[in-house]
């Protein structure tokens, strides 16, 4: 009866294991870089879409459906931190873009519920691709400058014992 439902709620689990593995490579470089704080916005991004797939999950086996945990995009190795940011934008537009018309869909579906669960999780991908949009403005404001600010904390915090 909810077939429709959970092809589109396993479509999602691929999209947010894609952004985890993602998020989770650029934290690994931008705290390789020194860029603490661009790392933790990754590295929490990263963390909220596995919660993600979490609930997702949950759905899918409430609706009696098998969970597909099949990464929907390879990694990009990508290192230059606007072109992280850009991409990073990019996937959550797209996502919020997908989530609204699943929401849709599951609603002419007669599943309130899974239409719920993609408005909440459009509202969690707009919030995420403004964090990335703002910073790819810093970027754009402040250029290079940007980046070594950060570098900066973090020394800042080696100093004086606040290792991040």
């Amino acid at each position: 009866m909810h077939e429709k439902s959970i092809a589109l709620l396993n479509r999602a689990i691929g999209d947010e294991l894609s952004a985890v593995h993602q998020y989770m490579y650029f934290h690994f470089h931008c705290d390789d870089q020194g860029y603490d704080l661009l790392a933790g916005l990754f590295k929490r991004t990263a963390i909220e879409e596995m919660l993600h797939v979490e609930k997702l999950a949950e759905r899918i086996l409430f609706l009696k459906g098998e969970v597909e945990m099949k990464v929907a995009d390879e990694v990009q190795k990508i290192t230059d931190v606007e072109k992280m940011l850009k991409l990073a934008a990019q996937m959550e537009e797209k996502s919020a873009k997908d989530y609204n018309n699943w929401a849709k869909e599951c609603s002419a579906n007669a599943d309130s519920v899974s239409k719920k669960i993609f408005e909440e999780l459009v509202a969690d991908e707009e919030r995420h691709y403004d964090q990335y949009d703002t910073e790819l403005d810093n970027m754009a404001k402040f250029g290079g400058n940007y980046l070594a600010l950060q570098s900066i904390e973090r020394s800042k915090n080696i100093a004086s014992g606040n290792q991040i």
